[in-house]
């Protein structure tokens, strides 16, 4: 809650008239109690999940496969509409009494850290540099935490869960055993203990990691996609070779970047299978190529018959 009663008493304590966003925050939040702002996070979460795999979804259940399979990871593999209506439903529930329930008790957490609501609102440079921080932070630690999610007793007990989705789709993003939602969430609150930020700041953090979870699972590998200017960035090809094999699967563990797998060596299996699946495409091209030189050959000496 914003300690002023006015506009002209903050920006008094500004020492400066207050930005059309700082001037916007003030009328939101000035009477509401931080716990209530904090509490934002549980209905932002659910509509940045029902809302961001719309899309492809309505373009996997809708669109002609014939235009869709070039782009899918796994053509093969089409869901039907109750089945992508009972995975938002099994996820829209565990994440509300999950993540709702932690709501209610981390609030303490968020304040001891210095997560802040007050004026000034921070510079597009600060949260910029603060959400690299927390995307590293998270990447780096959820790597770790994947990993040992794949220790037989862990995939076992929590992680094959999310894995039951093995070409996964955005609503499977965060389509997992209610104590692995809680285990990730430590990385995903790792960045933001370690570099305090301002509450609307947090409130973006959330929702640009889950938007990221959903592009990784999406099951699409669009070549427009501008997550591909994004440096060391995996996206939904990468991650998808991680599903498709499943239990086995000792590749492909970090979340958003590609650089722990490289250092730690735990990509080898997906660069092997990149590297097949391209001489594989060499060898098509070449047999087609080889066929179409024949044809030509065939018809040109038709006509100097």
């Amino acid at each position: 809650m914003i300690p002023y009663a006015t506009a002209a008493e903050a920006e008094a304590a500004l020492g400066r008239a207050m930005t059309w966003a700082e001037a916007a925050w003030f009328r939101y939040s000035a009477a509401t109690p931080d716990y209530c702002l904090y509490c934002h996070n549980v209905v932002i979460l659910l509509v940045v999940y029902t809302l961001a795999p719309l899309p492809l979804a309505l373009l996997e259940l809708r669109a002609p496969p014939k235009l869709t399979s070039p782009y899918k990871v796994q053509p093969r593999v089409r869901l039907t509409a109750p089945e992508f209506l009972r995975c938002y439903k099994d996820t829209a529930r565990v994440l509300l009494l999950t993540v709702g329930a932690l709501q209610l008790v981390s609030y303490p957490a968020v304040k001891m850290v210095g997560i802040r609501t007050g004026l000034p609102l921070p510079s597009v440079g600060e949260a910029a540099a603060q959400l690299l921080v927390y995307f590293l932070v998270e990447d780096y630690l959820g790597y770790w935490f994947h990993r040992l999610l794949h220790t037989a007793w862990g995939y076992d007990k929590i992680h094959r869960v999310h894995h039951e989705y093995a070409a996964p789709i955005g609503y499977a993003a965060p389509y997992a055993h209610w104590a692995e939602v809680l285990i990730l969430g430590v990385p995903a609150f790792a960045g933001p203990a370690m570099v305090p930020c301002h509450m609307t700041t947090f409130w973006l953090w959330f929702v640009l990691r889950h938007v990221e979870a959903v592009d990784t699972h999406s099951g699409f590998a669009f070549p427009f996609n501008p997550t591909k200017f994004i440096p060391f960035y995996g996206g939904a090809e990468y991650h998808d070779y991680h599903h498709y094999v499943g239990r086995q699967s000792q590749s492909n563990f970090a979340s958003v970047f590609t650089f722990c797998d490289y250092i730690y060596g735990t990509d080898k299996g997906y660069r092997y299978h990149k590297q097949a699946a391209s001489l594989a495409k060499m060898k098509k091209d070449m047999a087609m190529y080889n066929n179409e030189k024949g044809r030509l050959a065939a018809f040109d000496g038709w006509k100097q018959d």
